[in-house]
């Protein structure tokens, strides 16, 4: 039987999260909009037009997140 080996492990990535933001060349956190995917009947072109783009991350949300992706 091996022994374990000593020091630090490996730190995971949070794949929920890996999933949903990018980190910029600049360090800051891009996300996605949410309120695509369905029930887009009721919802206006422009309204949809402008949820394509994606958007910043809040200053405040942004270190948590950072963690979560090891960044």
């Amino acid at each position: 039987m091996r022994k374990p080996k000593k020091g630090k492990r490996k730190l995971k990535t949070n794949r929920a999260a890996a999933k949903r933001f990018k980190v910029t060349a600049s360090g800051k956190v891009k996300r996605g909009h949410s309120m695509k995917r369905h029930i887009l009947t009721k919802k206006s072109a422009g309204r949809k037009r402008k949820l394509r783009h994606s958007a910043l991350v809040d200053p405040a949300d942004a270190p948590n997140i950072r963690r979560m992706l090891l960044a």
